[in-house]
């Protein structure tokens, strides 16, 4: 398939960072660690990836693989033309991170990871561990037709008042931001993608922070441990009293890591 021209936000100007979304957010996700980044001397880039916010919504669940998200930040990339850059990505940007910087190494100056593992040691956790495997079964429930988008409507935002520290205009906003979009298909394209990305993971050197909040509810502690063999030159930094959505949970202190790493 061919990448899609991604929409983006855009602060500052000086060494780029690149700032990626998950689930169910877009580029409004980093409103607060954008204005800090710009003032510190960095051009901060945000775009919506594709099938949320502004940007293109391909037809098809093969359209969301995430082979097809690593391109397009490749030609998002190429469009900008400041690598190598520190690239930052939460949730599915996370993982579109992780296999970015392994696919394309030279582009990538540093790499910020927020409460997503390595694929290698998740698959690791999945293989040997009940406890991970469960927390992972709402995946299925998201990949069937259809429900996940009509309950969203009924009980999306109630989910997101539950999940994070979001105020009644936040969760407004991203409810807005839902309608028409593709955000399950990245669910429903998992499957037909697992061999592909298991050939493209593969031991990185790159300088990289992963940052995890304490109260992660998805993926458990141990998935950010004992895979030095793959990312040697990490650190880990632990957020305390925060959940999944950690830069919001939590966004001075995710800030303040993140400048202190990349500059």
């Amino acid at each position: 398939m061919t990448a899609v021209p991604l929409q983006w936000i855009e602060e500052g100007d000086g060494p780029l960072v690149v700032l990626l979304h998950g689930f169910p957010e877009f580029s409004y996700a980093w409103r607060h660690q954008m204005p800090a980044l710009a003032r510190a001397g960095f051009r901060v880039v945000a775009p919506d990836l594709r099938g949320y916010g502004h940007s293109p919504k391909p037809k098809g669940v093969d359209a969301y693989r995430l082979t097809e998200i690593v391109d397009d930040l490749r030609a998002l990339i190429d469009k900008l033309g400041d690598a190598p850059f520190v690239l930052v990505g939460h949730d599915w940007g996370a993982f579109a991170a992780w296999f970015f910087a392994m696919t394309y190494p030279e582009l990538v100056r540093k790499l910020v990871i927020l409460n997503v593992p390595h694929p290698a040691p998740l698959s690791r956790e999945v293989r040997r561990s009940t406890r991970q495997k469960l927390k992972l079964l709402y995946q299925l429930f998201f990949r069937l037709p259809l429900v996940p988008e009509l309950l969203t409507r009924v009980a999306g935002k109630f989910a997101m008042r539950w999940l994070g520290r979001f105020t009644r205009d936040e969760i407004a906003t991203y409810a807005r931001s839902w309608r028409g979009n593709r955000m399950f298909d990245y669910y429903r394209a998992v499957p037909r993608a697992r061999h592909q990305l298991r050939r493209m993971i593969r031991p990185m050197a790159i300088p990289t922070l992963l940052i995890w909040s304490e109260h992660e509810p998805v993926f458990l502690r141990e998935t950010t441990e004992n895979f030095h063999e793959w990312v040697p030159n990490l650190r880990v930094a632990i957020v305390k009293d925060a959940g999944h959505f950690v830069q919001e949970d939590a966004p001075e202190e995710v800030t303040r890591l993140i400048l202190e790493f990349a500059s």
